[in-house]
């Protein structure tokens, strides 16, 4: 067993399992009117009710003792002092700083960052309003209608996210974006597009990724098709980037090119130039209003203490559910049209951090880390997977997410929305008892072997847990404060378990096979040998290709 499994808080932990396993929520309730009040919290704009968790004040004392074994307080403060927590690349992990307003400093390597991100921010400004309000002219003189953002992954699902989430306030220029290296997803863009009106941001620090660079030249081939000369490519093309040649090697002026930082990852990168895009969906008031949310938060996760610190207390609860109760999914469950992308961004900042195998010091573990994060947004939800989570057999502990008001008031749309909301996690509790279920049955007329046949079936177990977090609003301060929430949520977890929470090797790995195998389907002979699988597969591939069908 590891050192962390053997530690007295574990083993405390341990031993307590027991006594919550066997107890139902409901009488956790019925022991407790002040359950609710006891186990809620506000957190800037977020408010918090963790009491449907099969949590009591003692299992918090224990996860708490848990997380102070670990120094989750000296990690915390190692993060926001720039140290290089990132321990395999030798980096800081200094996001806090892209969202830093005050004067205070905020060094990484010793060197103060804050002139640097003032400066980017301020370009930033100057570009994206000069775009906003047509001073940005393209080669003909015509203003900016269109901006397609091309990225891949942390480059692409934060800034993607937050323009979705906040759409209701886009006021100018239409942003489109394009990741995904099929052709479908460039050309079906394109094809809507006017060159002449069109705007290009290429969003790659290295400026060397496969996937982006394919799609940017793409792109380029198809303006260059209507505008003819390469000349006009820096009046539509900009990068966000920290390779200066070959930004400029490909034909944007360099004075176009947003930098960002190597203390700055993908997964964390929304806040950085990968922003622009959200910059000019929405304005740079609001996009500073975002930086202001999860600045709010950032001061919560430094500051409070653990006991009344909701990243902290949502991520020992993960941990509780995970390496106690055997959870290997945890669903988050958003009723807000706006976070239809949330799930996806939370995904990559969860599972591409705590997805990890080895300690800090590449130890392997013997206890589970990351599980696998899904879901999407309510009510839709309710008529797919919701039947699991009611009567299923795998545990999923859920995060129910709702704005009080909605910013696009319909009728009783909302009204219908938040008595869904509050429902579900309510059924989830309570479930239905056999008692409850014959009884409802019974006043529906049916009864004998019919009743006892349809019985089993209108049971439910309840007493499966979830945390509900409310907010009045899904404005740009709130999404904002809602990232960095989650964001510090998976910090906390990582520390716990010992892991590098800022590095994704696994990623790499995929990166450099494909690479190696891309010449072999245009026929060159293997550089690497192949399994027996992956042969066939290239061999089935290319001969396909190859035939007159496969070639048409």
């Amino acid at each position: 067993m590891s050192t962390l499994t053997l530690s007295p808080a574990w083993q405390a932990l341990a031993h307590h399992y027991p006594t919550l396993a066997s107890r139902h929520l409901r009488d956790l309730f019925a022991d407790d009117p002040d359950r609710f009040k006891r186990f809620s919290l506000q957190a800037g704009p977020l408010f918090l009710d963790y009491s449907k968790n099969r949590i009591t004040e003692e299992t918090l004392t224990l996860l708490l003792a848990l997380a102070r074994q670990a120094d989750l307080p000296g990690a915390i403060e190692h993060l926001f002092a720039g140290e290089k927590v990132n321990v395999t690349e030798h980096r800081a992990a200094l996001h806090m700083a892209l969202r830093n307003p005050g004067p205070d400093p905020m060094a990484a390597d010793g060197r103060d960052v804050m002139p640097e991100v003032r400066r980017v921010l301020a370009h930033m400004r100057r570009f994206s309003e000069a775009v906003r309000r047509g001073a940005w002219q393209g080669y003909t003189g015509l203003p900016m209608t269109d901006v397609v953002h091309i990225g891949i992954g942390g480059s692409d699902l934060g800034p993607a996210m937050v323009t979705r989430a906040l759409d209701a306030d886009c006021d100018s220029v239409r942003v489109h974006f394009v990741s995904n290296v099929d052709g479908a997803d460039l050309g079906r863009t394109l094809q809507r597009l006017r060159p002449e009106q069109t705007l290009f941001i290429i969003a790659s620090k290295t400026f060397t990724t496969q996937e982006t660079l394919l799609n940017a030249h793409s792109a380029r081939d198809w303006f260059l098709a209507q505008a003819r000369d390469t000349a006009h490519v820096a009046r539509h093309f900009v990068a966000v980037s920290t390779n200066a040649d070959a930004v400029s090697r490909f034909g944007i002026d360099p004075e176009n090119m947003f930098e960002f930082w190597d203390w700055v990852g993908g997964r964390y990168s929304l806040w950085s130039a990968i922003g622009l895009p959200i910059a000019l969906a929405v304005g740079m008031e609001r996009f500073e209003a975002l930086l202001a949310g999860a600045h709010a938060l950032d001061l919560h996760f430094r500051h409070s203490p653990l006991e009344r610190n909701m990243p902290v207390l949502l991520g020992l609860i993960g941990i509780w559910y995970v390496n106690f109760f055997g959870a290997q999914t945890h669903a988050l469950l958003p009723y807000d049209q706006g976070l239809v992308h949330f799930v996806s961004h939370i995904q990559q900042v969860a599972m591409e951090s705590n997805g990890k195998g080895v300690t800090r010091r590449g130890e392997p573990v013997d206890y589970a880390t990351c599980p696998v994060i899904w879901g999407g947004p309510g009510t839709n939800g309710q008529h797919a997977y919701f039947q699991l989570l009611h009567q299923g057999t795998p545990f999923v502990p859920a995060d129910f997410l709702a704005p009080i008001t909605s910013r696009m008031p319909l009728g009783d749309h909302h009204r219908v929305l938040l008595s869904n909301f509050l429902a579900q996690p309510e059924a989830l509790l309570q479930g239905k008892t056999t008692a409850e279920a014959r009884a409802e049955l019974l006043q529906t007329g049916l009864q004998g072997s019919a009743l006892e046949q349809l019985l089993p079936h209108k049971c439910f177990p309840g007493n499966r847990p979830s945390s509900t977090l409310m907010f009045q609003q899904l404005d740009p301060h709130t999404l904002g404060a809602l990232i960095a929430l989650y964001e510090h949520r998976t910090f906390v977890q990582s520390v716990i378990w010992d892991i590098n929470a800022f590095d994704q090797w696994g990623v790499e790995l995929g990166k450099a096979l494909a690479r190696n195998l891309l010449p072999e389907l245009s026929g060159q002979p293997p550089q690497h040998p192949h399994d027996a699988s992956t042969a066939g597969l290239i061999r089935h591939v290319t001969e396909r290709l190859q035939s007159p069908e496969g070639s048409s």
